[in-house]
């Protein structure tokens, strides 16, 4: 059996489909096993695993037809800033196209945050991104070491003083964490080898430098993305 209490059952049954559809296990435009089969496969209820697809349904996974069943949706589909969704992207090797995209964002925003940061940081605000970055230098394994990395860039992330763009990081958390980690572990016994491009971005902010600031953050993210260009699995 999955769990024992029917709330942790229901999630641990749309975590598990959830991944698979993400790994691509699952395929756009395919049609899951019969309910009952499903059902049977997951040893779980049908009442639980209808409960199941409707949220799947609702994330943009998946669509069910009459006649049809219950087929995957294209990707075009899914709502990819779901923490539900990020979280299961994280969870699997990302495909290139998400690598992409997640790089895409990255340079839309953070690049920005960084010369703003450069602009409107305070000095609490500046010691936090340097305690960030002093957790990196100290990090003695790639989780120690990524988990410093994500506080590095929520902490310039806040210090734009910006309101709408705070929240921001709540959305992309869970799949720049995996991002970031996945970096790291491409990287291997070198995983601190982006500390020199993190200190020039703490430099710039500590110098008031909002173009200085920029680049070093769009460089930072350049050097990322190439790294995990590798490691991508092909798009479906």
């Amino acid at each position: 059996m999955m769990a024992t209490s029917s709330r942790s059952l229901h999630g641990q049954i749309v975590h598990e489909l959830g991944k698979l559809i993400i790994a691509g296990t699952y395929k756009p435009g395919e049609v899951l096993p019969r309910e009952e089969l499903l059902a049977e496969q997951l040893q779980v209820s049908r009442t639980a695993l209808r409960e199941s697809l409707r949220v799947l349904g609702s994330k943009g996974l998946i669509e069910t037809k009459q006649k049809i069943g219950t087929r995957v949706r294209d990707a075009t589909h899914w709502n990819l800033l779901d923490p539900d969704v990020l979280a299961w992207h994280g969870a699997a090797l990302p495909d290139l196209e998400f690598v992409e995209q997640l790089a895409e964002m990255r340079e839309l925003i953070e690049p920005a945050a960084a010369a703003l940061a450069a602009q409107r940081r305070t000095t609490a605000q500046l010691e936090r991104i340097q305690q960030a970055y002093a957790s990196m230098a100290a990090a003695v394994d790639m989780e120690a070491w990524a988990a410093a990395d994500l506080r590095f860039h929520h902490a310039v992330l806040d210090a734009t003083a910006n309101a709408l763009l705070r929240p921001l990081f709540s959305v992309i958390e869970t799949a720049l964490g995996s991002y970031l980690l996945l970096s790291a572990q491409k990287a291997d016994a070198d995983f601190k080898y982006s500390l020199p491009r993190h200190a020039r971005v703490l430099q710039a902010i500590a110098d008031q430098q909002p173009e200085d600031a920029r680049q070093a953050m769009l460089e930072m993210i350049a050097d990322s993305r190439r790294n995990l260009r590798e490691g991508a699995r092909p798009t479906p």
